[in-house]
């Protein structure tokens, strides 16, 4: 059986890439959960992760601790983690590998929390170049092949690689156009990603550094998560 090692739903933008790949195409799998503890995790992770990051991935004794390499690592066996059309997968692993390694802006400005709605200070110049081109790699994907979702009509790695995205839209409420608005609800409609944020929201853990990440860009509207 495959173990997904991954930290704190509400926080963890990079766990959610592959629980939520798996859980959308039934790739059984049973989740190790190790919440943050501390604002440096290396030694704690370093227990199941080479690079003391999550996510990892665990087939017997073999590890893969990054979340593109899990995608493609899933791809050997199971074909649907990417298109089966030539353009559109050639599409999606541009897509996907883009996310995986930029949109520094809208990562460093609006860390995930799946469980509060923001009213940013203000839209950088940063997160405006970033939420831009979100805007039109999603209007691209979707109209050259059809949708509903990015690279076609199935969920594929490059839908995954967006859903931490889709999460950032909601929570800082950021301005998409009309398409790609419909593709952020698509994702935050996906059966796996409701059972993300319910279980994200009844998370008992409050780690400040990320709490305050977030007092430092904007004010809390609301917050979802039990006991509040």
């Amino acid at each position: 059986m495959l173990r997904l090692y991954i930290a704190n739903k509400n926080y963890s933008s990079w766990s959610l890439r592959p629980w939520v790949l798996m859980r959308e195409l039934g790739i059984a799998f049973e989740e190790t959960l190790q919440p943050f503890e501390a604002e440096d995790n290396f030694e704690l992770f370093r227990g199941f992760s080479p690079t003391g990051k999550v996510p990892c991935l665990q087939d017997g004794d073999l590890r893969v601790w990054d979340s593109l390499a899990i995608a493609e690592y899933l791809a050997e066996s199971v074909p649907e983690v990417w298109p089966g059309d030539a353009e559109a997968r050639a599409f999606a692993r541009c897509a996907a590998a883009e996310m995986h390694s930029g949109f520094a802006g809208l990562r460093n400005i609006c860390p995930m929390n799946c469980a509060v709605t923001v009213a940013l200070h203000e839209v950088s110049a940063p997160l405006q170049r970033d939420m831009d081109r979100v805007d039109e790699l999603w209007r691209e994907g979707l109209a050259r092949f059809g949708g509903p979702f990015l690279a076609g009509a199935a969920f594929t790695a490059a839908d995954a690689f967006f859903c931490p995205v889709a999460f950032r839209c909601a929570s800082y409420q950021l301005p998409l156009s009309q398409e790609a608005a419909t593709y952020r609800d698509q994702l935050l409609g996906l059966a796996a990603m409701q059972a993300w944020y319910r279980e994200a929201i009844q998370e008992s853990w409050r780690e400040p550094w990320h709490e305050e990440e977030i007092a430092q860009v904007g004010r809390v509207l609301a917050d979802q998560r039990s006991g509040n």
